[in-house]
This record gives structure tokens, sequence and C-alpha cells, in this order.
């Protein structure tokens, strides 16, 4: 091998060296710094409806009270609803932590939108505020309406117990309309609906077991909470009038019949 050959074998070898140790250099100061929160779902661009699971993982600091709001717009950046993310583990830390959330919104709504997922600031100062934005496609939902029967101090200041006045929901076409409509009871009433007056003595996580139909007959089966510390003839007389209401909305119910776990026995007595 001549030395010009040696010569060049050698500069190609530090050529490279220099390019790789280069490139390692490179590569390291263009890595992108992790960002603070990860949205797991909805992936950007995703089409989705009502309701939405959102979930992913944010640091600890993006919480507040292992809490975050979650903003949603449509394509006109009218905002839409804001919900509470939950941390669903210990959130006083810097490590990652996993979150939830329920999105509800009018399945009418089409075209896109965006999911802002905000930082919780206490401190109301701009410097600490941070979010991430992820855009979303509406899916238009064929709709329908159904009623749902709450008490109402306005309608009834003096609180008649079993006198109950329907709102209007707008929800997904479906065939089991008097199952929806409970389950559009047991929300409660909106925010809005709050401010006509309306309210429910129903508690807060009673769920729907079993109902079935039959022969004019409507027998709804309810989880225990829909007992847990309820007490006085009063409230249990509006709760079974917004149940029994909602149900014989339909012309298919004449007689509704309200168990606990199976049991019909002394169920909502004072």
């Amino acid at each position: 091998m001549t030395k010009s050959s040696k010569i060049l074998i050698l500069s190609l070898i530090f050529i490279a060296v220099a390019f790789g140790v280069y490139f390692i250099f490179f590569q390291e100061k263009t890595v992108e710094p992790e960002k603070p929160i990860i949205v797991s779902e909805p992936q950007p661009n995703a089409i989705i409806k009502s309701p939405l699971l959102v979930s992913g993982k944010a640091r600890g600091n993006w919480f507040f009270e292992a809490s975050f709001p979650i903003e949603l717009f449509d394509e006109n950046g009218k905002l839409i609803t804001v919900v509470i993310a939950q941390a669903e583990s210990e959130w006083m830390t810097t490590d990652f932590v996993p979150f939830s959330a329920i999105v509800e919104f009018p399945p009418t709504l089409k075209g896109k939108g965006t999911l802002v997922f905000k930082k919780d600031n206490p401190s109301g100062l701009p410097e600490f505020d941070d979010e991430m934005r992820v855009p979303v496609v509406f899916v238009a939902l064929e709709t329908m309406k159904v009623k749902a029967f709450f008490n109402n101090e306005k309608l009834d200041p003096e609180f008649s117990c079993n006198k109950v006045f329907p709102v209007l929901r707008e929800v997904e076409k479906t065939t089991a309309m008097a199952r929806v409509a409970l389950e559009e009871l047991l929300k409660g009433p909106t925010e809005k609906e709050k401010t006509e007056g309306f309210l429910t003595s129903i508690n807060l996580g009673v769920k729907i077991q079993k109902l079935i139909i039959e022969n004019g007959i409507a027998e709804v089966d309810f989880n225990e909470t829909l007992e847990f510390q309820v007490g006085g003839s009063c409230r249990v007389a509006a709760i079974s009038a917004q149940i029994r209401e909602t149900l014989k909305q339909f012309s298919t119910v004449k007689e509704v019949i309200i168990s606990i776990n199976g049991r019909t026995e002394d169920v909502l007595q004072p």
C-alpha cells in the first residue's frame, strides 16, 4: 500500500469519526424537550362523538388539587363545554400522572373542533399558563328528543314533592328510548337548567341495572345508590315521581315498578 493510499484511508476514517461525533452532538442538541402533557385519546384529527372518553398523562404540576380543565371549541372558536379531568393516581409529583375525563357535547355538532387541555393555574399569572390543543372532527349523528322530569323551585316554589316538570334532551337516535331518557334523568339538570330552577332529588352515581317493558309495565332495577342516605317522605316522593314520569312519557308504559338489586319491597320508603 502506497503512502498516498494510507493517507487517503486515514483521512476517510477521520472524516467518518468527525461526522459521527457531529451527528450525535447535533441530535442531542435538537431533540425536542419532553412535553408536560401527553394525550392518548383522542389522537389529532380523530373523528369523535359524544360522550367522548379523554385520557392521557401529565406532569404533576399540570394539576391543581388533582384536576385541570379541558375545553371544547367548535370550528368557529365557540366554546361548547368545559369539563374537569381528574388525576388517577397521586398528583403531587414531578412524574407523569394518568388522567381521564368524559366530554359530552350536542350530537348535532359537525365539522372541525378543538380540545384544549389547560394547565390548572390557581395563581392566575399569565407566565404560568400553558395548554395543549388537539384538533378533532365531529361526526353528525341522527338524533331524537326525549324528556327528563325534574322538580323546579321556580315553577313550584312551595315544593310539592311529587310535582315534576320536563326538560327536553337531544340524544343520538336509538330504539332504546326509555333507557336513554332515564340515563338523561340520572345525569341531573344541566347548568342552564339549574338557572331555570330545575333540580333533582336523585343521588349522583345511580346506575340502571335492568329495564324491561312488557304489557304496559316498565320494570326498572337500580343499584343501591338510589336509596343511599335517602330519608323523608318528600324526597322519596320526588325521586319516585321523577323516575315514573320520565318512563310514562312513552305510550308503551302505563305502570312503573322500581327495584334495587332485584328487591321491590320497601324500596323508596321514607
